[in-house]
């Protein structure tokens, strides 16, 4: 059995061999190591329990499960098919009743329970302290003190959520691969950017349709080819069709979400309720920084309450100056007409057209940019192996090693860039191997991806990005780094395992060097001329910057105050139509248009893809934000590439983890606690 690819722990792992037939053995396999591990902690004496042989064993027990089943959900994200989904979700019941089970383990919470009262463990300190007291804290949240008849039930719930979750991911990805618009008359491309037109014909090619002499063009819900219709296209019809499409994703048969929600929706409830919770919320976030789902939500409401009057100012503008462009009566406009009307209103206020920018974002300039910010900032050194050098899982994604400041090999990750029919939509990184420091004083390196669905090359020319997508990039790369420097002993508590509402700051903080004239000019070069961007140019997209920052943030609000009135209020949305008491909930949130654009529940992978995920919180991407924004202002303070600063972030924020209260950590590295300000202040709303 040791011969099967998935059970092989080395740190170049063997894409090509990880076959859906070998998923069902390996799995098996490691399930039933772990299950003898756990049985092992749990059958030794009471009376000798310490810590290495309760707790730091049961953090070994399942790390060979952990780094199989990472590579089986990976490949479920980049390389999905049949074979391959049938045999994930034959094993994903048990993984997860495994991982259920553990808590709810009478004989290893008992020896756990003695460990922790020995006085050599009482005397822990710095991150193994913490180790305890995490680990004591999960298992009474997941039920270790609960009678045995609940546990079943506990159980089962947690069993059936991964199977209702992974449905739900499941439907939003095909319905979105199921759909396809052909365009056959080019008039109807008006508007559209040459870039957006020459990748719609492209696409078209690629399936057989149309030919170089008799073109057609065609359309999909990926957002590298939705976004510049909406954004761009004169068509309106062209633009209603594509909405009405992406809108309808999760709500019609075979792909619909609906029933699925409300189910998932009462189990979160029932599972806060046998472990003593009022709701899914207050369950979630107890050891979060918001600590319940009454902050969260103040925490929200109160940042409504702070750009409402910049809000209903922006909705006006974009009407009248639909009116005064159309020669007609102000009105609502139609949901399909905000971006486009909104992008004309910027290009009219600012003559600046995100297009504009393309040219200077060749995607390989990007990269090496951002590896170069990161080594005068961090103290990396990113490089790329060559083309060949190490198995992947599709032709397109790289590999490269990074080593820090003292020539040590930190850690290695690949990048997966461009969308495919088989690869699930958006941007994000996970880990595939924790290093870090041994016991012994060895340090290994971690091993992690970044993956996202970027506009794609065309013609033997570079991806050319958006300013967007550009942040995106630099987004999860902060993830990465977040993974890569780690330098805790207890894997659990390494890298990126850490409070969800503090996980994005090390990302979201990265964003920050894509707006930087001086950062810019390492990495933004037009990919003909190698021009940087004209002065001209970068003056109007950052006075550009913040328009309709109040419309950006309510729309993040919006999704955090639906996201949390499901979680707080379950089982008022166990019946009936959910979206229509989210539409009347949020109408504060949302610019009012004609027809009502539905809310976004049943394709929200972000709350519903996962048995936990996001789900009662998604504030913490605005949470972060204000962490971001604030923390920032240091290197504003003291320098963008100030190399001291950016050495006290490492030590302070991205090597720790979670072996500190993430409190704790942004307070020593700003001297204080977080302040609101430094968002408004940096989206022009203070």
């Amino acid at each position: 059995m040791m011969d099967n690819p998935f059970l092989n722990r080395s740190f170049e792992i063997p894409w090509t061999q990880l076959t859906a037939d070998r998923v069902g053995p390996a799995i098996e396999a490691v399930l039933t190591d772990a299950e003898a591990a756990l049985a092992r902690i749990a059958a030794g004496p009471v009376a000798q329990a310490d810590y290495a042989n309760s707790f730091v064993a049961l953090e070994h027990a399942t790390e060979p499960l952990n780094e199989s089943w990472a590579k089986v959900t990976h490949l479920m994200s980049v390389a999905d098919s049949a074979p391959l989904r049938e045999a994930h979700n034959a094993m994903l019941p048990k993984v997860s009743a495994f991982f259920a089970k553990i808590p709810l383990n009478a004989g290893v919470w008992l020896r756990l329970k003695s460990a922790a009262a020995h006085p050599s463990v009482i005397a822990l300190q710095g991150e193994h302290r913490r180790f305890v007291d995490e680990t004591m804290a999960d298992f009474r949240q997941q039920g270790a003190d609960l009678p045995a008849d609940q546990k079943a039930r506990l159980e089962a719930v947690q069993s059936e959520l991964a199977q209702l979750t992974q449905k739900y991911s499941e439907n939003v990805l095909d319905a979105t691969n199921a759909w396809e618009l052909l365009v056959t008359d080019p008039v109807r491309l008006a508007g559209l950017p040459a870039s957006a037109r020459e990748a719609a014909r492209q696409s078209a090619l690629k399936k057989g349709q149309g030919t170089a002499a008799a073109p057609l063009w065609r359309f999909t819900l990926h957002a590298p080819s939705q976004e510049p219709v909406m954004l761009y296209a004169e068509d309106a019809e062209l633009r209603r069709q594509v909405w009405s499409a992406s809108a309808a994703v999760g709500r019609q048969a075979p792909h619909d979400n609906r029933e699925l929600i409300k189910r998932i929706l009462t189990l979160r409830q029932e599972k806060a309720a046998l472990l003593g919770q009022p709701h899914f919320a207050d369950l979630v976030l107890q050891r979060r920084m918001a600590k319940s789902g009454a902050a969260a939500l103040g925490f929200i409401e109160d940042l409504h309450r702070r750009v409402t009057t910049a809000f209903a100012r922006e909705c006006r503008e974009l009407e009248a100056f639909k009116a005064d462009q159309a020669k007609a009566p102000a009105a609502a406009l139609a949901p399909w007409e905000t971006g486009f009307w909104a992008e004309r209103l910027r290009r009219t206020r600012y003559d600046f057209d995100e297009e504009q920018l393309r040219p200077y974002f060749p995607m390989p300039g990007v990269l090496a940019g951002m590896f170069g910010i990161a080594g005068r900032v961090f103290g990396v050194r990113v490089s790329e192996r060559p083309a060949g050098a190490v198995e992947t899982w599709h032709p397109e994604v790289k590999f490269y090693d990074v080593h820090d400041r003292a020539g040590r090999h930190i850690g290695s990750f690949y990048a997966d860039w461009h969308p495919r029919e088989s690869k699930r939509g958006g941007a994000w990184m996970n880990s595939l191997i924790t290093g870090g420091p041994g016991a012994d004083g060895t340090r290994a390196p971690h091993l992690g991806l970044m993956c996202g669905n970027m506009t794609p090359p065309l013609d033997g020319k570079p991806a050319l990005l958006t300013h967007r997508e550009v942040e995106t990039v630099f987004h999860e790369f902060g993830h990465l780094l977040h993974h890569l420097f780690g330098e805790v002993e207890i894997k659990s508590l390494n890298g990126t395992n850490v409070a969800w509402d503090f996980v994005e700051l090390p990302s979201q903080i990265m964003e920050n060097w894509c707006w930087e004239r001086a950062s810019l000019d390492l990495f933004a070069r037009h990919h003909e001329t190698g021009a940087t961007i004209p002065d001209a140019l970068y003056e109007r997209m950052i006075a550009a910057k913040n328009f309709r920052s109040a419309s950006a943030t309510m729309r993040q609000l919006a999704f955090a105050r639906l996201d949390l009135e499901l979680h707080l209020n379950a089982a008022g949305y166990a019946e009936g139509d959910v979206s229509s008491r989210l539409q009347a909930l949020l109408r504060d949130y949302l610019m009012p248009t004609e027809p009502p654009s539905p809310t976004i529940e049943n394709r929200f992978t972000h709350i519903f893809a996962d048995p936990t995920g996001y789900a009662a919180g998604y504030y913490s991407y605005k949470w972060a934000e204000v962490l971001d924004a604030d923390a920032f202002t240091r290197f504003k303070r003291e320098g963008i590439f100030n190399a001291e600063v950016g050495a006290e972030f490492v030590a302070k924020v991205l090597s720790r983890g979670n072996s500190a209260d993430p409190m704790q950590l942004f307070t020593s590295f700003m001297g204080r606690p977080p302040d609101l300000s430094a968002l408004l202040l940096r989206a022009g709303l203070a």
